[in-house]
């Protein structure tokens, strides 16, 4: 049966998918443009990740009602396998890359795909073939590079690379900018401009509202599992895609708050740390600040100035305190591990919640009572009713988005897992509270409730370190903010005092003019 093909690559017709107990999405329509950059944004949890499951083939047809067309022709994907999406000319580049570290980028492009002769990889071909993927899409990478040497925007690139040498009609890009340096973030946009030109049409998810201005062409929003709406993206402003997106206005982004920091708590002194595997290599230099009760201390500056490693080092975590002092309630603390720390009231929310802050198969109450099982444990046993209890406060008092704590981890949105890592670390009950990029990957519906309880807990006296990449954040959030650059602290300043301007100067090395 022929099929006329229209204006569009592809068509969502009324699609409807429901898990046991939730209707993830609810009678969802949208078109998308042949060669646009087409947005796409919503709450976590609003059934973007949904919708794209079904896109890519990993939700067969079958699993959900409604028609989604292709290039003018319905798709029946009857089984659950990305490769028939793939075939079709669907590729979609999920947050966490899948790459294999240890291989080159050419192996990875063509991996389980290499060409052979009589049986036997052709090299000379493969990096040639995956050599001319690359130049025809200005993609600057050599072919014999290891993953594992690569920066991640490279490793973007490469996963790319990977989805337009199966002749990817339509790309899905899943929040590709989260791990991104602003410089990475500008090639990913030239690269996406590439990409349009030469026919390829995109579907771009964020949370970054700035981007969807600056790259796409028109714009979906979505909530609670459907579209709220589809226009040019020139017709939106801000605040019509927030309160689209929260069903709301948000015309404050940082709730306002009444802390009044009291005394010192919390000293960092003349610190100098070495890298853990080279003693001699020396990452963090004579960095000094001071922390107040109930105090909220902004951390900033551009990636790699050494935030996550000085944080993770407080922590016992990272690297090899050299010289200088850590002292929290007047006491010179010894800490050599992350048990440490804890046993001296400091907890550490991380930077990556899927890969160091949660074990995404356990459920919600193993999450939430596994640094803290010591609370429940007697010489033999597990009070498992104590911890059931507890489990359950702190899922209640956080708002977790569960129909139970017995669910796992991986079945949560971005920001109720980021919950449950807050939650874990609140159970252990600390006098500092550090929280490196607490709102990183998360919707704005989601960053306002965690902005709410970080004003909450500090009023309560907990001092709380904030890293963020973010300086609207840190400028909206902090009482002070400590600039780093190269492994050093290049400034303190205080909120009042603190611009956009000021701290980006610090962050670069330079000296604010009096």
């Amino acid at each position: 049966m022929s099929t006329q093909k229209t204006d569009y690559i592809l068509e969502v017709e009324n699609v409807t998918k429901t898990f046991p107990g939730v209707v993830a999405l609810n009678d969802v329509t949208f078109r998308v443009k042949r060669g646009e950059i087409h947005g796409i944004c919503g709450e976590n949890g609003a059934g973007k990740s949904t919708l794209m499951k079904i896109l890519s083939g990993v939700h067969p047809h079958g699993s959900y009602s409604g028609t989604v067309k292709y290039d003018g022709e319905e798709i029946i994907f009857k089984t659950e396998s990305i490769h028939q999406a793939i075939s079709k000319g669907i590729a979609i580049v999920y947050q966490e890359l899948a790459l294999v570290p240890f291989m080159t980028a050419g192996e990875n492009i063509f991996l389980g795909r290499e060409p052979r002769i009589g049986g036997a990889i052709n090299w000379n071909k493969m990096y040639s073939n995956a050599g001319k993927i690359l130049s025809k899409y200005k993609l600057n990478i050599k072919t014999t590079e290891r993953i594992v040497d690569l920066p991640v925007g490279k490793q973007q690139m490469v996963e790319i690379a990977k989805a337009l040498s199966e002749d990817a009609k339509l790309l899905i890009l899943d929040e590709p900018t989260s791990a991104l340096t602003e410089l990475e973030v500008d090639q990913l946009m030239e690269i996406l401009q590439i990409l349009k030109n030469h026919g390829v049409t995109c579907i771009y998810i964020s949370h970054k509202m700035d981007e969807f201005f600056r790259i796409t062409d028109s714009l979906t929003v979505m909530r609670d599992g459907g579209v709220v709406e589809t226009r040019p993206t020139k017709d939106y402003t801000n605040d019509i895609i927030v309160s689209q997106m929260v069903g709301r206005e948000m015309k404050e982004r940082f709730p306002a708050n009444t802390r009044k920091p009291g005394n010192t708590v919390f000293e960092v002194k003349n610190l100098c740390v070495s890298h853990p595997e080279n003693v001699n290599d020396e990452i963090l230099t004579d960095i000094s600040f001071s922390i107040r009760k109930g105090e909220i201390f902004g951390m900033a500056g551009l990636m790699g100035a050494g935030r996550t490693e000085l944080v993770t080092t407080i922590f016992g975590e990272y690297g090899t305190i050299t010289s200088g002092e850590i002292i929290l309630d007047g006491k010179k603390l010894e800490i050599t591990s992350a048990k440490d720390a804890m046993r001296n009231g400091i907890s550490l929310v991380p930077e990556d919640r899927k890969r160091q802050g949660l074990i995404l198969a356990q459920s919600i109450k193993q999450n939430i009572s596994l640094p803290n099982i010591d609370k429940f444990a007697s010489f033999l046993s597990i009070n498992s009713n104590a911890e059931h209890v507890e489990c359950v406060k702190y899922s209640k008092s956080l708002k977790i988005k569960t129909p139970s704590i017995y669910v796992p981890a991986d079945s949560l949105s971005g920001g109720n897992q980021q919950k449950v890592v807050i939650s874990k670390w609140l159970m252990s009950n600390p006098k500092v509270l550090i929280m490196d990029d607490p709102t990183r990957g998360i919707d704005v519906g989601a960053k306002y409730e965690i902005y709410k309880l970080m004003n909450q807990l500090a009023e309560e006296g907990v001092a709380i370190i904030m890293i963020s990449s973010e300086l609207e954040e840190v400028l909206g959030m902090s009482d002070r903010v400590m600039v780093m650059c190269e492994g050093r602290c290049s400034g303190i300043l205080d909120i009042k005092d603190a611009t956009q301007e000021k701290i980006m100067k610090l962050a670069t090395g330079l000296q604010i003019s009096a």
